[in-house]
């Protein structure tokens, strides 16, 4: 299977990142019995940075500390929810001209490919220069900086990982429940428990799913925006409409679907609950930031 160059440097990039954090030390401590060092209300900054590091009291510690203030007055659940919306927000404010810019690269896909398909098979310096001339009017044409759209990943893969460690170190979550769920029991557990007779456990199956609907709808929904503009544009033209995604990029959908179900599996439910309310902010962002690509669109026609 031959990848695109933009695949692969965005698994460079996510390779590095994911070495670069593994390097600094960022996992999850345990004490001498091998259990997770919660994050109590009385744990402070500085305790975390002198015995931990950086990245646990930079990043884990105001996470897991918002979530032990909140939980006695929300609940633990909904101040997951909270926690998690709140985040999206402030990052979407942070990198809204990155996110634009990483979902227009999305939407021309189709052109890209069609440019590739052009030069298939012609290594000569010349016909490589002029697929480069012409990838970058495309860019112009649409206002796309390429590395500046890798900016909404670079930011989001230490969010995600503050809030994995997070919810399975805050106090709160380790004490508390979710509609009759432990947060710290994993789904799988808690199906095998179901499966034991315990009716109240079908409730870890329920999340699961539920997580697993919000991460496919998070992947469908740019997916059907696409179509939906390529039939848009083939309709103007009068002709049928071009394929908006490659083999290549429905298998590695496919996988990162099935590695998501399976970390969801073996995660905590807390992690489960988080990763369905990001799942569906993202949808939420992808139809916001949709709607000002459309509405600029419309502001240049006029």
């Amino acid at each position: 299977m031959k990848l695109t160059p933009r695949t692969k440097k965005l698994l460079m990039v996510l390779g590095v990142l994911v070495i670069a954090v593994s390097l600094t030390g960022c996992t999850i401590p345990h004490d001498e019995n091998g259990k997770i060092i919660l994050i109590e209300t009385s744990t402070t900054f500085s305790e975390v940075m002198s015995n931990e590091n950086w990245f646990s009291s930079i990043f884990v510690w105001p996470v897991a500390q918002w979530i032990n203030h909140m939980a006695p007055v929300i609940g633990v659940g909904l101040s997951i929810v909270v926690v998690t919306v709140v985040i999206n927000g402030v990052l979407a404010l942070l990198t809204l001209k990155s996110t634009v810019s990483m979902q227009q690269m999305q939407l021309i896909q189709p052109e890209l490919a069609k440019i590739q398909r052009k030069y298939e098979g012609r290594d000569d310096d010349a016909s490589r220069m002029r697929q480069a001339q012409e990838m970058q009017k495309l860019y112009k044409d649409y206002q796309i900086n390429p590395a500046g759209s890798l900016l909404v990943t670079f930011i989001q893969l230490p969010v995600i990982m503050a809030m994995y460690m997070a919810v399975q170190r805050s106090a709160a979550v380790a004490t508390g429940t979710f509609l009759g769920m432990d947060l710290q029991v994993t789904p799988l557990a808690g199906i095998q428990q179901a499966l034991q007779g315990n009716k109240a456990s079908w409730m870890y199956l329920a999340l699961f799913i539920v997580m697993a609907l919000c991460q496919f709808a998070s992947m469908y929904v740019p997916q059907f925006i696409n179509k939906q503009r390529a039939k848009k544009e083939a309709e103007k033209h009068h002709r049928k409409p071009e394929k908006t995604s490659s083999s290549q990029q429905t298998i590695m959908q496919v996988y990162m679907m099935g590695m998501i179900l399976v970390f969801g599996l073996m995660w905590a439910s807390a992690m489960s609950l988080y990763w369905a309310i990001n799942s569906l902010v993202n949808v939420i962002k992808t139809l916001a930031v949709q709607k000002y690509i459309d509405n600029q669109k419309e502001k240049k026609v006029k």
